[in-house]
């Protein structure tokens, strides 16, 4: 059995990003479990919070969850072309304490995919996103990308994904990051 976190970088109810990645746990392949989590409970970083009271208890259950996991999907939004605070914020905190970063982070297999209104499809943000997973030292998956434009169109009010050209490119994309996966 083969489990992915899949990581929406968005706090929005209706986001886009979420809904991508329910319809990619619903084309997973056979075999493939898709855990899908979204960034709430997870505080604005503090060091002196984390000095006070430690990690957090969803930091925590996050970093536990990812560290046994066998790859990590983040679904980015792009907000003013670059990584949205709030993601940027949760791996800051997954990252705490840095003697701790390797078990959840080192050659941990990640990609990268996003949804957005705009005609890019999160290029930006996907792209501001590298730096930070180099910094961790994890393995993404260089041939795979995916970026869904005009995502207002792709999913219902419902966060049903109704584009049937995304959904075959997004069965694609799980596909290959799942054989890269090994």
């Amino acid at each position: 059995m083969t489990t992915i976190i899949g990581l929406s970088g968005s706090l929005r109810k209706g986001s886009y990003n979420t809904a991508l990645l329910m319809a990619a746990k619903a084309v997973a392949p056979a075999g493939v479990t898709l855990d899908v989590r979204t960034l709430h409970g997870i505080p604005l970083y503090d060091g002196d919070l984390e000095a006070s009271e430690g990690i957090p208890a969803a930091v925590t259950a996050l970093k536990d969850a990812i560290a046994q996991a066998d790859g990590l999907l983040l679904a980015t939004p792009e907000y003013n072309n670059g990584m949205p605070g709030v993601f940027k914020n949760a791996l800051d905190w997954l990252s705490r304490p840095p003697a701790d970063s390797a078990r959840v982070f080192r050659d941990k297999p990640v990609v990268i995919m996003g949804a957005s209104p705009g005609g890019f499809g999160t290029i930006l943000s996907q792209n501001a996103w590298l730096p930070v997973l180099r910094t961790l030292q994890t393995t993404p998956w260089w041939q795979g990308r995916l970026m869904v434009s005009h995502a207002n169109k792709a999913v219902d009010a419902d966060g049903n994904l109704v584009d049937d050209a995304v959904r075959q490119q997004l069965k694609d994309f799980v596909a290959g990051f799942v054989e890269f996966l090994g």
